[in-house]
């Protein structure tokens, strides 16, 4: 028979340097798990992952108390910001760039960026990711879209 789920929580944790202390501590604590036992396996899941790299992660608590995770691709925002070399977004980016990426870059993106998307179409992700870079300020060079 299938284990009850109770509870799903999403967090969004440096890969490789997850702790007990908040967010992970009162997230996981209120529905009673073993925090250091998802501290450790998130720890080694996420271990050749860049450090420091955000990694959205999706924990299924179920009744018994056990609980399994998946983990998702950084943030688009993320790998925009990496890609161009930049610590945050544009605060007007109509007006002021903050950076830019190459048509090369944002489809590095946007593969990476497909397995968690609607679409499998690689072009309908360049788009709405060309469109978070939009909005960030970030440039693409060579892109009509």
């Amino acid at each position: 028979m299938a284990k009850k789920l109770t509870a799903t929580v999403e967090l969004m944790l440096p890969a490789g340097q997850a702790t007990p202390a908040p967010p992970v501590g009162p997230a996981l604590g209120q529905h009673g798990i073993n925090i250091m036992e998802f501290v450790k396996q998130f720890n080694a899941a996420s271990k050749d992952m860049e450090p420091g790299t955000i990694v959205p992660v999706v924990i299924s608590i179920y009744a018994d108390r056990s609980f399994t995770f998946i983990m998702k691709t950084p943030p688009t925002s993320f790998l925009l910001k990496k890609a161009a070399k930049v610590q945050k977004g544009s605060s007007d980016p109509k007006r002021q760039k903050a950076g830019k990426i190459t048509l090369n870059q944002l489809k590095e993106i946007a593969q990476l960026k497909a397995k968690d998307m609607n679409t499998q179409d690689l072009d309908a992700v360049m788009r709405t990711i060309a469109g978070t870079a939009r909005s960030m300020g970030i440039e693409i060079e060579g892109y009509k879209g």
